[in-house]
């Protein structure tokens, strides 16, 4: 509104012997509509079940209301006054109301075997059971969340991430890590697929080899010539448990120069 008068005062060119007449604005009321949605006590299930059992359709609906309910009314069954859901692998599931889903739940959720699933597996274990209602994966999730004794004892996935506490080594060339990587395809031109790492705690300084094929004298050979003959006997090599890197010939080595490993 401040807007739009002051772009209409902008438009008039006036003088100090011009007289000023009141501007007249006329506003227009417009109702306004509140929507109270209510619950009619009726199943999600009732017009479904109505057009199966009497062809009728609820009463205003649309055109548009009436395709919809034919079109979901191919998926379901009706056998006497129980409703069944035709599942992707032609099993019937039995359609329940509100309460009926509470207790379900209930009894999935926290019945004899209390197996206290999340959201997502309850609904699963609903679904072999031989239930179905159209908001029953988010009503399991819901139900999860709000259970008391899963927000107790429930793992804390969720908590702040702790400190990084690094393996330090206590001088330089004192601790290494040994790897292999490979095979690497396309292999090197002298035939070589492995690489041979080990790698310094202390300075990160690496040491590389590649080999055709990385056997327990390959690592041998290697620690005796790339670490001990260079920068001395370490206090630790550290290793997986692959057989070319952890074997008995690797013991009798550290072993030897009393190595931990």
């Amino acid at each position: 509104m401040v807007d739009a008068l002051a772009t209409l005062a902008v438009m008039f060119d006036l003088n100090l012997e011009f007289e000023l007449h009141p501007i007249q604005i006329t506003k227009r009321d417009v109702p306004a509509y509140c929507m109270n949605v209510g619950n009619d006590n009726k199943p999600w299930y009732f017009d479904i079940k109505q057009y199966l059992k009497c062809r009728e359709y609820p009463y205003e609906a649309s055109e548009n209301d009436k395709r919809t309910i034919r079109r979901l009314a191919m998926k379901f069954f009706l056998s006497g006054e129980v409703l069944y859901k035709r599942n992707h692998d032609m099993v019937l599931l039995r359609c329940v109301d509100e309460e009926e889903a509470k207790q379900i739940m209930t009894d999935i959720h926290e019945g004899i075997c209390e197996t206290h699933a999340n959201g997502h597996m309850m609904a699963r274990q609903i679904l072999r059971s031989g239930y179905y209602w159209t908001t029953m994966e988010s009503d399991c999730i819901k139900y999860a969340r709000e259970c008391k004794k899963c927000q107790i004892y429930m793992d804390k996935i969720h908590v702040a991430a702790s400190p990084l506490h690094i393996l330090s080594a206590p001088w330089a060339f004192s601790l290494w890590r040994m790897d292999v990587i490979g095979p690497i395809n396309p292999k090197a031109s002298n035939g070589h697929r492995f690489i041979l790492v080990a790698i310094d705690y202390f300075t990160k300084w690496i040491e590389v080899a590649s080999y055709c094929n990385v056997t327990r004298g390959v690592v041998l050979k290697f620690i005796k010539k790339e670490l001990i003959c260079r920068y001395g006997l370490p206090e630790g090599i550290i290793t997986d448990n692959a057989k070319n890197l952890n074997n008995k010939i690797m013991d009798e080595l550290c072993e030897q120069f009393k190595i931990n490993h």
